[in-house]
């Protein structure tokens, strides 16, 4: 596992030890940079669900200016800072040990609002999907916020959702990707 593409290029990346997380292959990673679009001119990403922080690391190197990364796994958040440190981009993130629905609610009382946003549960909580819609409601993402969904093949998420709208889904193994835009609330039209 290494950093893709942008300013940190190549650098491996560490693993979270054990079978408690399931890291996106570099294959999956560059696909998904490629479909949401290579390099960023600056804005925040979450990342939630973090794992080894591998997702928005590689934000982070191809122009993300600030990255918030939570996992509620203690040897997740051990390997975010040790991988941060290796790259040498702490200071363009902060890591939280914590469970995704507490870090959506205390995003939202920092005033952030992010154009990235990186849901990747353990394939076994499909309620954690709805994340992207408690994002909508809360204000923590921009109107142009792209949402960036990794599941099991066998968890079938909506073409629309209350905020969210699909507009591309890969399927990559026994993974699938899918990349939601923010459309605002149904009805609502977003220019």
């Amino acid at each position: 596992m290494r950093v893709v593409a942008g300013s940190v290029k190549g650098i491996p990346l560490k693993a979270v030890p054990g079978n408690s997380t399931r890291p996106t292959t570099d294959k999956v990673k560059e696909s998904i940079f490629n479909m949401i679009g290579p390099f960023f001119d600056g804005g925040y990403a979450l990342d939630l669900f973090a794992g080894s922080g591998g997702l928005g690391i590689e934000a982070l190197s191809r122009g993300i200016d600030h990255v918030i990364f939570t996992d509620k796994d203690k040897r997740a958040v051990e390997t975010i800072h040790a991988n941060l440190e290796k790259v040498r981009l702490t200071d363009r993130a902060e890591v939280h040990r914590a469970d995704a629905e507490r870090a959506v609610k205390a995003i939202k009382k920092n005033g952030v609002q992010a154009r990235l946003l990186f849901l990747d549960p353990p394939y076994h909580m499909k309620k954690s999907y709805e994340l992207m819609d408690k994002a909508g409601e809360l204000g923590i993402v921009t109107k142009d916020a792209i949402v960036v969904c990794e599941h099991d093949r066998d968890v079938e998420l909506p073409d629309r959702t209350k905020y969210f709208e699909r507009y591309k889904k890969e399927l990559y193994g026994s993974t699938i990707i899918s990349i939601y835009r923010y459309q605002g609330e149904e009805g609502e039209r977003i220019d």
